[in-house]
């Protein structure tokens, strides 16, 4: 178990799939002196079993540069955003834009802080993604403002939406 906790902490930053055939290597040494373990038998097997289910993702910290190796450093990173949201916005709780435009506020929240962007940056975008975005982005705003116009007043809504249904037909 040792053997696997240091593997698996990858301190001398290994590449992944080096990695991986050692990780394969002590599971498959594990299974062959299982009869040595004794009492500690359930206990291996129930080990290489968890192992073998999570083994497509406990290697992605040495493929990928700058990934932090734990949940910790991902939750440290949100949390930190949260903390910055709510110190801009003066809100305790998610601002409505943060959830409508949470996919694209967070990634320029913390790409903001991690690298200064030059204006040679954004000539780089590809315009074609970005309208598909945005596009998406303004679906849900108009949702979101649907349901709010049917909570605020519901016969007006409804009444609006049967207008643009009789709009809609084809002329006979």
């Amino acid at each position: 178990m040792h053997a696997a906790a240091r593997l698996l902490g990858h301190a001398a930053g290994e590449p992944g799939a080096r990695l991986r055939r050692r990780f394969d290597g002590l599971l498959g040494a594990m299974h062959r002196h299982r009869a040595r373990a004794g009492d500690l038998a359930p206990a291996l097997d129930h080990f290489r079993k968890v192992a073998r289910s999570y083994r497509p993702g406990l290697f992605h910290t040495a493929d990928v540069a700058g990934l932090p190796p734990t949940n910790n450093g991902l939750e440290q990173l949100f949390g930190s955003q949260r903390y910055h949201e709510r110190r801009a916005t003066g809100r305790k709780t998610a601002s409505p834009g943060a959830v409508l435009r949470g996919s694209v506020r967070l990634i320029a929240g913390i790409g903001t802080r991690a690298q200064l962007r030059s204006a040679g940056d954004l000539g780089q975008v590809d315009h074609a993604r970005w309208r598909e975005l945005r596009r998406s982005l303004d679906g849900r705003r108009q949702a979101r403002a649907a349901r709010t116009r049917f909570r605020h007043d519901p016969d007006a809504y409804l009444a609006a939406l049967e207008q643009q249904a009789r709009q809609q037909t084809l002329p006979s």
